[in-house]
């Protein structure tokens, strides 16, 4: 084999008449009349080669040649005759006249061929991905998230961090996913655990004095996977000390402004702020889309002064009625309407009342129960004719807000309301310090347990709860949470309160957290961090809304790896000595 001068993508007009030497596969082939046409493909791009007849051994070498065959040839580049170029290739002004071809590898016929893989069942793919990683679009991605990476190292270099490696074989600290367990040879009954996140491990290197430490490092939940969720996923983890909120919300906002701009040339103006209980109000999440309306709009006091039994009795019982307007939302028939009633059930909703505007007035739907709030329910809402009203009724906020939420996502994306073209940057900030579970009856963390509280909060800790805010921050971007981070609590009387408030005692934070108290305790400078997930942010950057499109080799929806058959039955030798038995339950 001889040494590639060029990749396929590099030769222009400029190059006519160098004998030049190309490596990859068969991208197809074409035989017109005789004289032998190959694109030839490598993860650069393409080039056109030639074998004619007058060439005997070269020719009748190609003309055995098929789809992902690997090959070398070599060859004198020429300018394509006038009117013959291909404006849909870089290289399309030019072809190579093979005088040489070494044929590297015959491939077998393949189940599908780069430019098949769209049409292509992702199963299939998967299990293939050797092949399916050969299209352009996923060599684009591959060598998108390696810049990407490359920018975010430079960028956290250039700002004095330190990227340290954290352990991936921890203990189990069982707190909201499910671990990955690794059974212990040498220490039988006892197991490691892979790390949902480096937290703990990065709040100690505050302790010991790192100042600032980042890390892209892989995270592993055993939780059943989603299309933007994965099992095995990648982390941006960042963590910095002497530091209070804007200064890492600063030092993050620059990163992805950093990010964005070199890796697509998209610039990233400053950052709103947005309270949870706003986001909440507004947009029924805390993770909202800022890229259409469908706000959601507090109506109780309207739905107050009618009689209408489904608003009456939640309303009796402390909840809220809201409502979002649907601009020409009138054009939606019964039938759809009726599936929007059934699909919010799964979010805790009872249905889904609806009424459609006409001549100023509520018309169709639930119009004759509310008639006598009819014109002031129009004017709040800003309503107009041929407009939809959709209303969310629950005794629990959480509900109507979880409900309408949704479905202003859905609604807008049936209505193809969504500019795709938009980047719909916020910061979410003030989120709850904890939630109630009524079932457990308890309270919980809403990000984790080494969450700060605010300053202000503080006193409300032991009465009030609820009323207490974090020193916590999530980055949003079209809808999505790509970091989230906080202030954590450096103070060990402060970490002893959090836990007494969510009812984990004193042998038990021990017995979890001991490492990280010890650290506490022997002197731990205020800090605070956050953690991007890197594959979401590949997601944005490239379009898609699959995150296994931006990950080399991914786990299924059921966490299979099909190309590997991975998870597998082990041998029972093995189970023996990991002091293992498998048991049918």
């Amino acid at each position: 084999m001889k040494k590639r001068t060029h990749h396929c993508n590099a030769l222009r007009p400029e190059h006519a008449n160098q004998t030049v030497v190309l490596s990859g596969w068969v991208n197809n082939y074409r035989d017109h009349g005789g004289v032998i046409f190959i694109d030839l493909r490598d993860r650069e791009g393409i080039t056109q080669v030639v074998f004619h007849p007058e060439n005997a051994k070269a020719h009748e070498q190609g003309n055995r040649l098929r789809n992902e065959d690997v090959i070398q040839v070599t060859g004198v580049c020429l300018e394509r005759e006038s009117g013959m170029a291909n404006p849909k290739l870089p290289t399309g002004g030019i072809e190579i006249d093979v005088q040489e071809l070494q044929v590297l590898n015959k491939a077998q016929t393949p189940p599908f061929t780069p430019d098949q893989a769209a049409k292509v069942d992702e199963k299939i793919r998967l299990k293939y991905r050797y092949i399916d990683l050969r299209r352009a679009k996923m060599q684009d991605t591959l060598r998108l998230r390696h810049r990407v990476s490359k920018i975010i190292r430079d960028y956290f270099d250039a700002q004095g961090f330190y990227e340290i490696e954290t352990p991936f074989l921890c203990r189990s600290t069982p707190e909201g996913a499910r671990d990955y367990l690794v059974p212990s040879r040498i220490n039988a009954g006892s197991f490691y655990a892979l790390p949902q996140s480096p937290q703990l491990y990065k709040q100690v290197l505050m302790a010991s004095g790192v100042e600032k430490y980042v890390q892209l490092v892989r995270c592993f939940r055993d939780e059943d996977p989603r299309a933007d969720r994965v099992a095995e996923f990648t982390q941006l983890d960042l963590e910095m000390s002497f530091v209070e909120q804007e200064d890492v919300m600063s030092v993050c906002e620059e990163m992805v402004r950093r990010v964005w701009k070199e890796a697509i040339g998209v610039d990233v103006p400053p950052v709103p702020r947005m309270t949870y209980a706003e986001a909440m109000t507004r947009f029924g999440s805390d993770r909202p889309d800022l890229r259409f309306g469908l706000e959601l709009v507090d109506v109780s006091d309207l739905a107050a002064k009618t009689d209408f039994k489904v608003f009456k009795s939640a309303l009796d019982a402390g909840g809220m009625v809201k409502a979002i307007r649907v601009p020409g939302g009138s054009k939606l028939s019964r039938k759809q309407t009726d599936a929007y009633a059934e699909w919010v059930k799964q979010f805790g909703a009872g249905g889904l009342p609806i009424t459609k505007v006409e001549n100023g007035a509520c018309a169709t739907g639930i119009a004759k129960f509310i008639d006598t709030i009819g014109s002031d329910l129009v004017t709040k809402l800003e309503a107009e004719d041929g407009d939809l009203i959709c209303f969310g009724v629950s005794a629990q906020a959480s509900v109507v807000h979880r409900t309408l939420g949704e479905l202003r996502l859905k609604i807008a994306e049936d209505l193809d309301m969504i500019d795709e073209s938009m980047w719909a940057w916020t910061w979410v900030v003030d989120f709850p310090l904890v939630e109630y579970d009524p079932q457990a009856k308890r309270w919980n963390s809403l990000h984790h347990p080494f969450t700060a509280p605010m300053d202000e909060d503080v006193a409300n800790l032991a009465d009030d709860p609820a009323s207490v805010r974090s020193k916590a921050y999530d980055l949003v971007l079209n809808g999505s949470e790509i970091g989230g981070g906080s202030i954590r609590i450096h103070r060990p009387e402060m970490q002893q309160q959090v836990f007494d408030l969510l009812n984990i005692k004193t042998e038990e934070a021990r017995e979890k957290f001991g490492f990280l108290l010890d650290a506490l305790n022997y002197g731990a400078p205020p800090h605070g961090g956050l953690a991007f997930g890197l594959d979401r942010m590949i997601m944005l950057l490239v379009g898609t809304d699959n995150i296994r499109d931006v990950i080399a080799f991914p786990k299924t929806q059921t966490g299979g790896d099909l190309m590997t058959e991975a998870p597998s039955p082990v041998d029972a030798e093995q189970l023996q000595e990991l002091h293992l038995r498998v048991v049918d339950l």
